[in-house]
């Protein structure tokens, strides 16, 4: 059976550290703590659970805290987690299961992360992150901001979900700071800095400076297909607050060179055509997003809602607006099978007296 060194940054995070440690703490064989500069009982919240609690003096780099953590770990594995992370129970089983299967010659082991969650608490946004990785050289961050670690050796695809459970936001213009110093300093970013950096700008309200950048990676070429069809539909919601609707359309069709049509670009086109009253067209991209399956191997962003709810949704408004009752109640329906409890599928049932 292999160990495991839960190794964590932390800082200002006394609401929810003792939360996450608990969650996993049965998991792991060892617990590194790296405070970088809390101010409340983050630090005596951490000591309760381990005696390894070092201070690193913060210095605008996710990266070389986070490494620094891994460099006091000595367990066989390295497992990094958030302190506003959560392991379930049921993960937590699955966890201790791997923990005492896991062929050794594994190098890294990535596990689903569920940012995102709808009323009912069901996981609407996810995608895969490296999160338990063989203590050795290559287990390195890189990036000062969206670290990663470069994938090496033997990797494996886990099912097991780490829930990010966040109660309070991050310091405003935290990254997009980051981001800036590090382009002045370098005078350039990686691809897929560059990729998070238009994102950034676009998070933060700066869309035509965001759609720049957009061009600019996905012209460069040269970046992760799952990065590059993420480009497109971000460049598309820049080109929209810009009232550039052409532009929108165009790029999100752009995004069918590097894949085969994802649900959540069918539903934008479709979208984008309703609101145009093309009808036909945006039935077109919604049955088109009926018909798609998340594939959750390529490890990049997953939105589940547009691969069944939305698109039969937005389906029950097409067809009641073209006076098509019968499907749009089928369409309302179907919406109601995926969540029964939302509030536009209950205000739709209002509206229609189907329930």
């Amino acid at each position: 059976m292999i160990t495991i060194s839960l190794c964590m940054i932390v800082k200002d995070e006394e609401d929810v550290l003792a939360r996450c440690l608990k969650s996993v703490s049965p998991a792991v064989d060892e617990i590194i703590i790296v405070d970088t500069g809390s101010t409340d009982s983050t630090k005596k919240i951490a000591s309760a659970f381990t005696d390894n609690v070092y201070d690193f003096k913060w210095r605008d780099d996710f990266s070389a805290a986070r490494n620094f953590a891994f460099s006091k770990a000595t367990c066989q594995y390295l497992m990094w987690l958030d302190a506003d992370d959560v392991i379930s129970p049921e993960n937590l089983n699955k966890l201790i299961s791997l923990k005492q299967t896991l062929s050794p010659d594994t190098d890294m082991v990535y596990m689903k992360y569920d940012v995102a969650f709808d009323n009912g608490g069901e996981p609407v946004f996810s995608y895969y992150r490296g999160r338990l990785i063989k203590n050795c050289e290559k287990a390195r961050f890189v990036e000062p901001v969206h670290e990663t670690i470069v994938p090496f050796g033997k990797t494996v695809n886990s099912d097991i979900s780490v829930w990010h459970k966040k109660i309070k936001s991050n310091p405003p213009r935290r990254n997009l700071r980051i981001f800036e110093k590090s382009l002045k300093e370098h005078n350039s970013l990686s691809p897929r800095m560059l990729y998070y950096y238009g994102r950034e700008l676009k998070d933060n309200g700066k869309y035509k400076k965001a759609a720049v950048v957009f061009r600019k990676f996905l012209k460069n070429n040269n970046g992760w297909i799952e990065n590059n069809i993420g480009a497109c539909r971000d460049l598309s919601e820049c080109y929209l607050h810009s009232g550039e609707t052409e532009k929108a359309k165009q790029a999100l069709i752009n995004s069918f060179i590097y894949a085969a049509p994802r649900a959540e670009i069918c539903c934008e086109l479709g979208i984008i055509l309703l609101n145009e009253q093309k009808c036909a067209d945006a039935e077109f991209w919604f049955l088109s997003a009926l018909n798609r399956k998340p594939d959750e191997n390529t490890l990049g962003f997953v939105e589940k809602d547009y691969y069944g709810f939305i698109p039969a949704i937005e389906l029950a408004v097409l067809y009641d607006k073209i006076g098509n009752r019968e499907k749009a109640v089928y369409y309302h329906k179907l919406s109601g099978q995926f969540k029964p409890q939302h509030p536009s599928y209950l205000a739709n049932a209002k509206y229609f007296g189907v329930y």
